[in-house]
This record gives C-alpha cells, structure tokens and sequence, in this order.
C-alpha cells in the first residue's frame, strides 16, 4: 500500500466499545469528507431501547444526511448508494452480524460479499464496528459464536479496509493508516 493511499484512504473501519464514541467520531468523519454523505442503517428496532438509541443517533445527525435501512444486504446496500463522489457510513457492522446470525444466513459468504462490496466501492466508504474481543469469555455457546464470528469479521474488513481506527473514550487510535 502507498503512501498515497494511507493519506487519503477510500474506505475506514472505525472500532471501539460499546458507548465509546466510535458512531459519533464516524459520523464527524464523513461530514469532513462531503455534505450529503449517506448512512447505511443494519439496526431493527425490536424494542423501546433500540427505538431510543437510533432516536439519538438520528438526532444527533440532523437532516443533513440520506438513510438508507438494511439490516441484511449489506453488500447490496453499498453498491446501491456508490458513487463517484459518495461518502458512505455503514453502522454498524456488529448489528448487521446479529441480524445475519438470527436470520440463519451464512456468514462466512455474506462477509465474502462486504469484502468485494469494499472493494468495488467508487465513492469513500467508513465502516463502524464494535470491538468485542476485549471482554471475558461468554459463557454461552451462541454468545462465544457471536463472538468469534464478530473477530472473524472484523479482521476481515480491517485487512480490506486502507484505514482502521480504534476509539475509546471517544479519543481515536490509528491502528492502520493515519488520523489525517
């Protein structure tokens, strides 16, 4: 990889814990990159606490920005929204496994189809994930599934992706590529 494309990458994995400001360090990201970038939603509200979250996500994004909804194709959501001059943010991919997972698809496949999506994509594509592999061992076999799918699929996307970032407490990290 070049200089070059470390410095201005095309697509970002942005990585952190739950409630570390890695929604909100993406979404800055790519306001930075145009002004009517487009935010690819994988979340469902199955309950009043997710309904809330995504009320406070879409709030703090104001109508500046197209939202596409796609829990399941992911890849096809992409490339459906790509264009030259697209800014895509994709939040995020750890919701997107679970949907996946509990609709009994098969993961190792539709990872396949993000990667390509990734790297077919024209526009610049930012991508969020959870960081999971930091915590203690689930105790249950459909959480340690989850959680090894999760590490699978992060490791994947990083190795595609031109730039990761990790953010805790809200303070980004270049893991790969840089800041700027």
């Amino acid at each position: 990889m070049t200089d070059a494309a470390l410095s201005d990458p095309q697509t970002t994995l942005v990585l952190g814990g739950a409630a570390s400001g890695k929604s909100a360090f993406a979404e800055q990201l790519v306001l930075g990159l145009c002004d009517r970038p487009v935010y690819i939603a994988t979340a469902q509200a199955f309950d009043t606490e997710m309904t809330a979250k995504i009320d406070v996500h879409r709030a703090r994004r104001g109508g500046g920005w197209t939202t596409v909804e796609e829990p399941l194709d992911l890849a096809g959501a992409i490339a459906g929204a790509d264009a030259d001059d697209a800014v895509l943010l994709v939040d995020c991919l750890t919701l997107w496994l679970s949907n996946l997972m509990a609709a009994e698809r098969d993961i190792e496949a539709e990872t396949a189809r993000l990667i390509q999506a990734m790297q077919d994509v024209q526009g610049r594509l930012v991508l969020v994930a959870n960081e999971l592999g930091l915590g203690v061992v689930p105790e249950n076999a459909m959480a340690r599934a989850f959680r090894n799918h999760h590490g699978t699929l992060n490791q994947a996307v990083a190795a595609a992706a031109d730039r990761v970032i990790f953010v805790a407490a809200g303070l980004p990290l270049a893991l790969k590529g840089s800041l700027d």
